[in-house]
């Protein structure tokens, strides 16, 4: 099945973040954090993720936004170097391929429902893709309904179940083609 197209209007701008965008990107965080607090969810709290977590991303070069008509409206880490928890997966991922993972994905609260978590990802894909990667893998908490109503639209596909600290977590993949 072919994803769908993801439309938004505005101009919109994928790019690494920078020291400056830490603020917009910490409230954006915050915002998404008491949002799950407040449904009960428990894959972020309140020490996770935070300006710390957002300062490391920029600075090993993983931090990127999207913006939309020169705001921020949506911070994700895209790494392209593994995912060390990715290792030990309870199941069997689609491909051994070289692969992108998103982490501390958000969009922020005025812009929920405007199809940008799907155009960000998308964004990241094509991104990925344009670097040669062949494979998308993400993980989410299994009371994350938001993402996992996402990644069905963006047809992942449902690989097994990962283990962190904090609690085991699905785990997708996509293949790139």
């Amino acid at each position: 099945m072919k994803t769908e197209r993801c439309y938004i209007s505005g101009v919109m701008v994928f790019r690494k973040a920078a020291d400056a965008d830490v603020p917009a990107i910490t409230a954006i965080l915050k915002m998404a954090v008491k949002q799950m607090l407040a449904e009960g969810k428990q894959q972020w709290n309140e020490s996770y993720p935070n300006e710390i977590h957002v300062r490391a991303d920029i600075d090993k070069g993983v931090g990127y936004v999207l913006e939309r008509d020169k705001e921020i409206v949506a911070y994700a880490a895209v790494v392209f170097d593994g995912e060390p928890a990715y290792d030990s997966l309870d199941g069997k991922w689609l491909s051994d391929e070289k692969y992108v993972v998103v982490h501390r994905m958000a969009v922020s609260q005025t812009m929920k429902g405007k199809g940008l978590g799907c155009a960000f990802m998308q964004t990241i894909e094509e991104y990925a893709r344009s670097l040669g990667v062949k494979s998308f893998r993400i993980d989410t908490n299994f009371d994350n309904f938001a993402m996992l109503a996402l990644l069905d639209k963006l047809d992942f596909t449902y690989c097994g179940e990962i283990q962190y600290e904090s609690g085991s977590r699905k785990a997708f993949e996509k293949l790139i083609v």
